[in-house]
């Protein structure tokens, strides 16, 4: 771990208390969720109950809807057209919304240690990464993905 990287995370295959478990082991204080629609057919991931879980763990929640990816943007990426994923999504956080909640996100990863959320797993298809690849330019700091894996045992890259 390296004090004051920016973390991202996906809950793609997790339980909530192997997904609580990798939070804690990197010392996570606030996971920002940047799903445009907070909800998940995996039980224990959409707003409420998850904001719920990571309070009982001591950890805090914001959700940043501005960081979410677009009708479209999600469409091409469930098509395989990555090239028109990205640029939906790019030109997307030019939108105010987005850069409103960027800024936020800018400085409530430079006060605290917090993990970009979203579902997919790797971070190399996900828009976590854009967004992780921007605070980084902005702010220095590195970029860690935790992976979260059966039984507790953990994994960071």
């Amino acid at each position: 771990m390296r004090a004051g990287a920016i973390y991202t995370i996906g809950y793609e295959g997790a339980s909530v208390p192997d997904f609580i478990a990798a939070l804690r082991w990197a010392g996570i204080a606030l996971v920002l969720d940047i799903r445009a629609a907070p909800v998940s057919r995996k039980k224990g991931f959409s707003k409420s109950p998850l904001a719920q879980h990571l309070a009982e763990a001591g950890i805090g929640y914001r959700h940043l809807r501005g960081l979410g990816t677009p009708k479209r943007g999600r469409e091409a990426a469930r098509s395989g057209d990555l090239h028109a994923f990205e640029r939906i999504f790019r030109a997307h956080l030019e939108e105010p919304e987005a850069l409103l909640d960027l800024g936020e996100a800018l400085e409530l990863a430079q006060a605290q240690a917090i993990c970009l959320l979203c579902l997919e797993r790797d971070p190399e298809h996900c828009h976590r990464l854009i967004v992780a690849d921007l605070m980084s330019a902005n702010t220095g700091q590195q970029i860690e993905h935790l992976f979260v894996e059966p039984g507790g045992q953990q994994v960071l890259l």
